[in-house]
């Protein structure tokens, strides 16, 4: 029988790539300090296949952390980065900087490039990298979304795009899209300034999100999307929407604000959801009116409302007729004064032939869940 040793250290005896692996899932400030554990550890953290670079790590100062970021990539022996974040909340980085690195991240054959600044300065090697399949950017100054986009643009593997768009530079923005073919998920946080036309026209794309930080009423939204899976939609819901192909829709959801229902175009955008199989439309105000021209919704099984209940009986009661395949319900109650029942004329179709669950959240304080 061998007994080993009380101080030997096994966790230094492990493969070199299992150890890069582990150090690949801190902040990499952490794991460059794992370098002055012995002389075993001493370049491990350079094989790395995750860089997370972010300045809220006990960063002393601007000029240390620019130092430390160009060292590292310079130190970085891994043939393929999988991931390279970039978070700088703290302090601006100079766009030359972060162009740099982004460069040196591109030579590093980048997988998913996640970049959060105040400003940024993106390189052209960016828009013709081969290797890249997830990008999201996004800068905290409201005019520098999407700025320096080339006129050629080919990213022959990016499958996951999150950016955000100003009106004035829509051109840029659908040129970079365009630049996708093989384009699966989309985000947009669009922050509008004047008017402008959305039209998506890709056929590989099957998640489309678009947010904005406002109420867009001026645009129009062409969604040509045979292969579309999930929609969301929060913000643009007084736009004016023409649904071309949804006819791969499973889910969608639909985020409601005040100023939305003084405008019918909602209808339009819910006329061409209404083939979805799971449906949720949060935050539905006072302001929406109980009479809606609904479509039905036929091929619906799963429904989340989050609702007024003081305002909103008469509405659920419409959405819920209009679904005669529902099998699940979930209702959330969004509390303002006192509820207010309201008998219908009738019990839904829905509830007596095919409804299985039913969830109420927030009623009286708590929640219920019925089982049929």
């Amino acid at each position: 029988m061998s007994f080993r040793c009380k101080n030997e250290d096994r966790f230094s005896s492990l493969p070199e790539e299992i150890l890069s692996h582990i150090l690949s899932l801190m902040p990499t400030i952490f794991a460059v300090r794992t370098s002055i554990l012995s002389k075993r550890w001493k370049y491990t953290w350079t094989f790395v296949t995750n860089l997370d670079l972010n300045d809220s790590q006990h960063i002393c100062s601007l000029d240390w952390f620019l130092n430390f970021v160009d060292r590292v990539l310079e130190l970085c022996k891994n043939s393929q980065v999988k991931v390279c974040r970039l978070y700088f909340t703290r302090f601006m980085v100079p766009k030359s900087s972060l162009s740099k690195w982004i460069d040196k991240a591109v030579k590093l054959n980048i997988c998913e490039l996640d970049i959060n600044v105040q400003l940024f300065d993106l390189p052209l090697s960016l828009f013709t990298c081969k290797t890249l399949t997830n990008l999201k950017v996004f800068a905290r100054y409201r005019n520098f979304g999407v700025l320096n986009v080339p006129p050629l643009v080919i990213l022959p593997c990016l499958k996951t795009l999150d950016i955000s768009v100003h009106s004035k530079r829509l051109v840029k923005a659908f040129r970079l899209i365009n630049g996708c073919p093989v384009l699966e998920s989309l985000s947009l946080l669009i922050l509008p300034q004047e008017v402008g036309d959305y039209n998506f026209n890709i056929p590989t794309l099957k998640r489309l999100e678009l947010r904005t930080n406002d109420f867009i009423s001026r645009h129009r939204v062409v969604l040509n999307l045979p292969n579309l899976e999930y929609l969301y939609v929060d913000g643009m819901l007084g736009s004016n929407f023409v649904m071309e192909d949804l006819s791969s829709l499973v889910e969608a959801a639909v985020f409601f604000r005040d100023k939305t229902f003084k405008y019918p175009n909602p209808i339009d955008l819910l006329k061409g959801i209404s083939g979805a199989k799971s449906l949720s439309l949060f935050h539905l105000t006072p302001h929406v009116p109980s009479d809606l021209p609904l479509s039905e919704f036929s091929n619906l099984k799963h429904l989340e409302l989050k609702v007024c209940f003081n305002f909103q009986w008469l509405l659920v009661f419409q959405v819920l007729e209009n679904s005669p395949g529902l099998e699940h319900l979930c209702i959330e109650e969004k509390k303002v004064g006192d509820s207010c029942w309201i008998e219908p004329e009738s019990v839904p179709s829905c509830i007596h032939s095919n409804l299985r669950t039913m969830k109420i959240k927030n009623c009286m304080g708590g929640s219920v869940i019925y089982s049929f």
